[in-house]
């Protein structure tokens, strides 16, 4: 039957709302970081040049009014490097075809690429992968920030790797360069499949001038080595030859639009109707104390079409609510914790879901607010292990596209089986008020107290209650720390946190970017389900 989802926000929706809203000028200070880039000496600088921001060659880059969503705009957070990384990913549309879009900042040591610049990078490189976009790379690097080479030459190599796997799998890639792309940094347009250079600006060359006077003795200027002009002209190596940088974005522009590029998904429904609830009511939804139980409902009532959600086994496992919806015309199933807990029910229930929308073709989206699966005496004769272990193993083997939101607590095994980061969700966003750590810092804390205490008793020692409180409070302190969403979000275990409002735009740019690859489930294949 077709139900709408209950939508009657709670006395205390007001102070949870305070509370998420603070929370979001916390992060929107440290956005702010990411966006200043070098800060406004360096881009000064770079503006003098004649020269564009990264964020300013993208706009002009994407269609107008477009939607642009930044993955990982955190990464490197709480790092000895810049929050944002020196560059900036992302999906947006240009002529039409939705792209993955780097772009090196210049203005943070001249674009150099740190440990997190890597990891970034590798990270769009994944789902223009998986999700078949065509990738526009914007270069200005000057390679390697060396101090830290150790950290990113050997790895580093999967960056070229994946830009000749993503030409072999018929997805295209493009490198627009601006400046210095040298040494490694020379393979990104000589692996590219199409390759533009601004005159005068381009340097492509596997050494620079300093470089090949050590090696060979020979003298040599930037521009005969690897300017644009030479790669047009004599290497062959640009594609096409720029007179400015405008000029370079509307050459970019031209190639996507003439790539002849299809969805392989099927096409959503026509003019889908928005949600009935107000989406700035999602901002009050969540309690400040992730202790306090919330509906999740509630939530799915504010993002999906009409408000209309079709609950599977309402009345079975109902810590685990499960059911059918569409967002922005996509059909789409939705796991959502309700009670944080999940039981053999809510396990088993799970694993029947996720086949179900294998056999349908429908992508499946995970709202967290779990503190993992039950322990206990009862619940180990139970079962808890075998039927959590067969809800990890139908997310495990799942080939639908899996979208996952964390939007309370997500600990334990249960950030697993709700498909967490290493079970290769398409994309990963969590809301500020997420948390997600291997068990609440509490129970952290006091599990290592008892182990503290009954080594002491084992040992007939007596047993320090003073030393034990203050272990388990800097304990409690830093596991509070290593589970909020700034820190997660800097070391690339999300794509991102979202502000919740822009939850329904933000599902509905990654549900649009999964059908660019074809959406077929497992029709098998799941592995021995241990009963």
């Amino acid at each position: 039957m077709t139900t709408t989802a209950d939508a009657h926000p709670t006395a205390d929706a007001e102070a949870d709302r305070r509370i998420m809203l603070d929370r979001l000028a916390e992060l929107e200070a440290e956005h702010a970081k990411a966006i200043a880039g070098g800060g406004p000496k360096y881009v000064q600088r770079h503006r003098d040049r004649g020269k564009l921001t990264a964020r300013e060659r993208i706009e002009l880059l994407l269609d107008p009014d477009t939607p642009f969503l930044e993955l990982s705009p955190l990464a490197a957070w709480g790092s000895d490097y810049p929050v944002g990384a020196s560059i900036v990913t992302g999906i947006g549309v240009v002529e039409g075809t939705e792209c993955v879009v780097t772009a090196n900042d210049p203005t943070v040591r001249g674009g150099a690429s740190n440990p997190w610049t890597l990891k970034k990078a590798l990270r769009a490189n994944e789902i223009a992968f998986a999700n078949r976009l065509p990738l526009v790379s914007l270069v200005e690097s000057g390679g390697a920030d060396l101090p830290s080479q150790k950290e990113i030459f050997i790895p580093g190599g999967a960056l070229f790797r994946d830009l000749t796997r993503l030409s072999a799998a018929g997805i295209p890639t493009i490198a627009v360069v601006f400046g210095n792309s040298t040494a490694g940094g020379a393979y990104v347009p000589g692996m590219s499949d199409h390759v533009v250079m601004v005159k005068e600006r381009a340097k492509v060359f596997l050494g620079g001038p300093p470089l090949v006077k050590m090696a060979t003795g020979e003298e040599a200027d930037d521009e005969s080595l690897g300017g644009a002009d030479m790669h047009a002209r004599v290497s062959g190596l640009a594609d096409h030859f720029a007179l400015d940088e405008p000029d370079a974005l509307r050459t970019a522009r031209s190639i996507v639009a003439r790539l002849n590029r299809r969805k392989q998904g099927p096409s959503p429904r026509l003019a889908p109707e928005p949600p009935r609830y107000d989406e700035e009511e999602l901002l009050g939804i969540v309690p400040g104390d992730l202790r306090t139980p919330f509906d999740p409902r509630e939530v799915i009532a504010r993002i999906v079409d009409g408000s209309r959600f079709d609950e599977f086994k309402p009345l079975y496992g109902p810590s685990l609510v499960t059911g059918w919806a569409e967002l922005h015309g996509y059909p789409l199933g939705v796991l959502a914790n309700a009670q944080g807990v999940l039981f053999s029910p809510e396990s088993q229930k799970a694993a029947q879901f996720i086949q179900l929308a294998n056999q349908r073709d429908i992508p499946l989206l995970f709202l967290h607010n779990t503190t993992g699966y039950m322990v206990g005496r009862e619940y180990e004769q139970g079962g808890i292990i075998k039927h959590g272990a067969m809800m990890i193993n139908a997310v495990s083997n799942s080939r639908v596209p899996h979208i996952s939101l964390l939007i309370g607590a997500s600990y334990g095994a249960g950030h697993y089986g709700m498909c967490g980061r290493a079970y290769d969700p398409r994309f990963l966003f969590a809301w500020p008020s997420a948390k997600s750590a291997v068990m609440g810092p509490a129970q952290l804390a006091g599990v290592l107290s008892i182990v503290a205490r009954q080594s002491a008793a084992a040992g007939g020692m007596p047993y320090d209650e003073e030393a034990d409180a203050g272990l388990r409070a800097m304990v409690e302190r830093q596991i509070e720390e290593e589970s909020l969403p700034a820190f997660l979000s800097g070391r690339l275990y999300d794509d991102g946190v979202i502000d919740p409002r822009d939850t329904r735009t933000v599902l509905g740019v990654c549900l649009s970017a999964v059908h660019n690859a074809p959406v077929e489930g497992a029709r098998g294949g799941f592995g021995v389900f241990r009963m």
